[in-house]
């Protein structure tokens, strides 16, 4: 997301190289630019224009200290308007009243139930118990989607026969969870193709009967500025209390996240980037300006560092290094780790300045396949002592992974340097006193 949006953005700033200082010209012609960069984007223009109008009226008159350039300048001031808006700050997520009730609204399509899915397990790493609601009754297949959903991430699902309307559903999921010790429950509805009077009727009950605490308005990023015409027609009957922007990992130019929180005045609160359950992140508006930005966004990366590795596991790991026992299974340990912490394409743009000179990069999601296979067609001694890997061992390891012997021998190859380069880590000391620093 963003590629386009942040690569003209970039050309726009380059204008202002080499100035001595912002004026009235250099930097009327370059906001120029960022507003064609805008509306390429797909943003609304009326957005757009409020949007670079404020960024002119901001940087008139700017004096330019001797160490920060015009084009430096001109940066910090429109991160700081993209900051305002894109909402400003985070907004939290609401989880009040016993239970906490969030109802889940948008098109068919726009990946309600998937993140409905993806809601409970961010609800669950949160401390909380959640009951996810199958409140779709014209989908079978979303019934059973939302159950295998729940089941991969342990979070219990409500679902009851078809012919019950979805009030009755909703009514009876709410009496369960307050039996069963559920503090939030997470209300699936049905969505249409279309915008239609039933469709918000429908929801608008479910709304009046249930009295959530969030409803919390599901939009498909890739669908552009009907994304947010479509939002503001639900936004009209439900008054939600916060946008959900879906598919940010597809061909999106993002538009739709930059105008709908000046359309419809309601914040951001999430943002999905892929079909893995933990592909959801808590929108951070500052995070966000950075990345179109292409400064990166290095807090989040930690933040999804630290939700994929466990303390204890690193200890242990950090023990076998250091008597050089670190074997296959650790390495595939960790190669599932750094899997679950997302799309690896996403991960590198948010390291500062690798944005950009990734956007033509394809990254193989499936890279790791053939190393996991390989170490898990391996006996359970081979992958603590590789070194008795013989060339019978070999062959039955590659007819098994499907593999060749050049692959496998590759990543024998590389597995050894690892674990030298680990051994001469460990080995180092630090000197008794860093030169020049004798008394």
């Amino acid at each position: 997301m963003f590629e386009n949006l942040q690569s003209r953005l970039e050309k726009a700033f380059k204008s202002l190289k080499g100035q001595g200082k912002i004026s009235d010209l250099n930097v009327a012609e370059t906001v120029k630019e960022i507003r064609r960069a805008l509306i390429a984007a797909d943003v609304n223009f009326k957005v757009a224009k409020d949007f670079t109008d404020k960024v002119l009226e901001e940087a008139r008159g700017q004096n330019v200290l001797n160490a920060v350039s015009p084009g430096q300048l001109l940066t910090k001031i429109v991160h700081d308007q993209l900051v305002e808006l894109l909402g400003g700050t985070q907004s939290e997520l609401k989880i009040t009243g016993s239970p906490a009730i969030i109802l889940i609204a948008g098109l068919q399509g726009s990946g309600k139930t998937t993140f409905t899915g993806k809601l409970g397990r961010y609800l669950k790493t949160q401390g909380k118990n959640p009951l996810l609601v199958a409140g779709d009754v014209y989908r079978p297949a979303a019934r059973e989607q939302l159950r295998v959903l729940g089941a991969a991430t342990e979070v219990q699902v409500f679902s009851e026969d078809s012919s019950q309307d979805p009030v009755s559903i909703a009514r009876n999921a709410i009496a369960f969870a307050k039996a069963n010790n559920h503090n939030v429950v997470v209300v699936d509805t049905a969505g249409r193709t279309s915008v239609d009077q039933q469709m918000m009727a429908e929801i608008a009950a479910l709304k009046s009967a249930i009295n959530p605490t969030e409803i919390l308005f599901v939009v498909d990023s890739m669908t552009g500025q009907d994304a947010v015409n479509t939002a503001k027609a639900f936004n009209d009957v439900l008054d939600f209390s916060g946008v959900v922007m879906t598919k940010l990992d597809g061909d999106t130019r993002g538009g739709a996240a930059l105008s709908i929180k000046s359309v419809v005045n309601k914040p951001i609160k999430f943002v999905s980037n892929g079909e893995k359950p933990e592909a959801l992140d808590v929108f951070y508006p500052d995070r966000m300006a950075g990345r179109i930005l292409g400064m990166g966004d290095v807090v989040s990366l930690v933040e999804r560092a630290q939700a994929a590795f466990d303390e204890e596991e690193a200890a242990r790991l950090s023990k076998k290094i250091a008597k050089n026992a670190f074997d296959f299974d650790d390495f595939l340990a960790q190669l599932q780790q750094i899997k679950k912490m997302g799309n690896m394409k996403d991960l590198l743009a948010m390291i500062p300045g690798v944005g950009s000179k990734i956007k033509d990069l394809d990254v193989d999601e499936n890279a790791f396949k053939g190393i996991e296979a390989m170490i898990q067609s391996m006996t359970p001694q081979e992958r603590a002592r590789p070194e008795i890997l013989n060339g019978s061992r070999k062959q039955r390891i590659v007819n098994g992974s499907g593999r060749s012997i050049q692959e496998l021998n590759k990543l024998l190859a590389q597995f050894n340097q690892m674990r030298q380069m680990m051994k001469s880590m460990q080995n180092k000391k630090m000197p008794a006193s860093l030169p020049g620093m004798r008394r």
